[in-house]
């Protein structure tokens, strides 16, 4: 009889379907992926909603033309006149913040073009330009070039010549080619500090309230996407603005350096 009911248990939990989280589809920026705080939310998220996170991993640039398509669910981007324009032509319900760094400039140690003494970004970037140093530009629409390109008009220079290397690539690869080629580069301060492949290059500029670099979440709007699943993008906003969420982003660090810090305010 023993046996019987053994057999009988097995098959029943055998023929039982398997628990499946609800999936929802977030297209995310690479500085964010890259920085390695996502393999610390998901997990979280998953656990305290039951929902899988599915990342597609991308610049901001595509991953607003995901949502204006209505491929994805939700957004987390970093380049505010985008993602309100995504919110104006009704493709995004709204925006709202979660966290925020900031960015820094890198380069060579021994600062050939002296960056390191400049009074604002713009300045470093005409330091760069002036004295025809190599500046890796990552040239792909991303939130990262957005703001790039931003503190060039600011320094009244349109980028230009040899020195100016455009790769359309994602942070990583921009940031492993001027390894390579000993240039200069803009980058999120999360993504440097988890980037392992660091040569001789070191962060020579940063602190100007220009490289303040803050992270948005934008749910798909269903009245113009109806096969969105907008009550998960509702949840997951839910859990993004918690006490949890804070207490996640607050406390990841890479060396005791804090990486993001939550800024999300209530409804």
């Amino acid at each position: 009889m023993i046996r019987v009911i053994g057999i009988c248990a097995l098959l029943m939990a055998w023929a039982a379907p398997s628990v499946q989280a609800e999936t929802l589809r977030m297209a995310v920026t690479t500085s964010f992926a890259n920085s390695g705080l996502s393999d610390i939310l998901l997990p979280a998220i998953r656990a305290d909603t039951g929902l899988e996170v599915q990342l597609l991993v991308v610049g901001t640039g595509q991953a607003l033309r995901l949502a204006a398509a209505g491929d994805v669910d939700a957004v987390l981007a970093h380049a505010r006149a985008a993602e309100d324009q995504l919110v104006a032509d009704g493709h995004a319900t709204h925006r709202r913040e979660i966290m925020y760094n900031d960015f820094v400039l890198i380069g060579p140690a021994d600062d050939p073009a002296e960056i390191a003494q400049a009074d604002t970004a713009a300045g470093a970037l005409a330091r760069i330009a002036g004295a025809a140093q190599p500046f890796v530009s990552r040239g792909d629409n991303s939130g990262t070039h957005v703001q790039e390109l931003a503190l060039w008009q600011a320094a009244g220079i349109e980028p230009q010549g040899r020195w100016y290397r455009a790769t359309g690539s994602g942070m990583g690869a921009a940031l492993n080619f001027a390894v390579a080629t000993g240039g200069y580069i803009l980058s999120d301060r999360a993504t440097w500090l988890s980037f392992g492949n660091k040569g001789d290059l070191a962060i020579l500029f940063s602190g100007d309230a220009a490289l303040f670099n803050q992270y948005a979440y934008l749910p798909v709007n269903p009245d113009r996407h109806p096969h969105v699943n907008a009550a998960a993008a509702h949840r997951l906003e839910g859990w993004l603005t918690s006490d949890r969420a804070r207490d996640l982003i607050d406390g990841f660090t890479i060396a005791g350096t804090q990486l993001f810090t939550f800024n999300a305010t209530g409804d």
